[in-house]
């Protein structure tokens, strides 16, 4: 089905709203409803989707017909798999186009393998995620090394089975009986492996879904990294059932690396404001990267987050530093769109090649270089932040 795209009138401004309220409800109930941060320039700028690809059964399940709903008169394509389409992943004139398919570009589809798989490491379990891709644009980001050419957010419409196979699951363990790094009572689901969940909520409830339910599990809690800030999840009411890890690095890494995230000092700033929202707040190193001044720019920022969050973050915060993991393809890809990410991420002198959990094939910093800089990691936070507790580093 394919249904054509809105054109802007003469002299509206190319950049449209996100969704189009207007059209979806009543003028006075529009004007007295609270303003949704999805709905707001900044949002806009993030999510202007103006093309959607979607699974026949996506578009018919309550899920989708909820997100088309709010996005009127944006053409729909539809395709046999979420996976294979050839124009977005198989078409390697898109490396040039890499953040404008992620701004326009939205792909709906139903996830039918629903599995939770053992970690350890960051969360007890990884869930079946609510989507896959994302629309910011971070240079080393794992996901699209699957994908090909083009990495616009897919989001899983069927979040009803989501949602029942994670409730299942969490009430087969039982209660946790003994601590870990992961928590020390409650099993700790990743809800966002594949993607971020607080840009998710910019279009749909997915991620609102998902916290909810976690509200009703008392022997498990929800995680997910995000590197957005979205206020709109101050209202969803997770009761500490819900994990926020805010990713963070060095504010000259991130202009370079963390391509249409929200600054880190914003990331920072949110911080109280989750953990009073109901959240659990914990911080991800993450990536470090080795570059000249790397170490005095960590110190630094390790010390701003020693001089403004408040004793109450500190108090619960926790930390997961991860190194850099890398790849040959995503390093080809980048080449084509932001080469200059790759004068700091693509180091072959210091990297070797490992084969990840996954299977996949990637490189890491040899693994002398590696310990070393995990230690200078680990003794700056005890010289500038000795309050953040380590709880996972690899």
């Amino acid at each position: 089905m394919d249904q054509p795209a809105a054109e802007p009138a003469p002299g509206e401004p190319e950049q449209q709203a996100l969704f189009g309220w207007s059209d979806t409800v009543p003028a006075q109930e529009a004007q007295d409803a609270p303003r949704a941060f999805r709905d707001s320039p900044q949002a806009r700028r993030m999510l202007d989707v103006r093309e959607v690809y979607a699974e026949p059964a996506a578009l018919d399940s309550p899920r989708g017909q909820q997100i088309m709903a709010r996005l009127p008169g944006v053409r729909v394509t539809e395709v046999a798999s979420h996976w294979r389409i050839p124009s977005l992943h198989g078409n390697d004139g898109n490396i040039a186009r890499w953040v404008r398919i992620k701004t326009g570009t939205l792909v709906l589809g139903v996830k039918h393998t629903l599995a939770t798989r053992p970690n350890g490491r960051s969360a007890d379990w990884i869930a079946p995620g609510p989507s896959n891709g994302c629309a910011m644009a971070c240079a080393y980001c794992y996901v699209p090394r699957r994908k090909g050419y083009a990495n616009p957010i897919t989001l899983f419409t069927n979040i009803e089975a989501i949602v029942a196979h994670v409730r299942r699951h969490v009430r087969a363990q039982g209660p946790k009986t003994a601590p870990n790094q992961c928590d020390p009572q409650s099993w700790v689901y990743d809800i966002g492996e594949n993607g971020d969940c607080s840009v998710d909520a910019l279009v749909c409830d997915n991620t609102a879904d998902l916290v909810a339910a976690f509200r009703g599990l008392p022997t498990a809690k929800a995680s997910f990294a995000t590197k957005f800030v979205n206020p709109d999840l101050l209202a969803l009411d997770p009761q500490g059932r819900t994990r926020v890890r805010f990713s963070l690095m060095p504010a000259d890494d991130a202009r370079l690396l963390d391509i249409r995230t929200s600054p880190v000092a914003e990331r920072i700033a949110a911080a109280a404001d989750f953990l009073d929202a109901g959240y659990e707040v914990h911080f991800n190193l993450s990536p470090v990267v080795l570059r000249p001044g790397w170490q005095r720019d960590w110190a630094d920022l390790l010390a701003h987050l020693d001089d403004v969050l408040p004793a109450r973050v500190k108090e619960q915060a926790a930390a997961e530093i991860i190194m850099l993991t890398h790849n040959q393809a995503l390093h080809e890809v980048n080449l084509g769109w932001h080469p200059r990410a790759e004068e700091v991420l693509w180091q072959p002198d210091a990297q070797e090649t490992k084969r990840s959990e996954n299977g996949a094939l990637n490189v890491r910093y040899a693994r002398e270089i590696k310990q070393q800089s995990l230690t200078r990691i680990q003794q700056l936070l005890a010289t500038h932040a000795p309050w953040l507790r380590v709880r996972y580093a690899f």
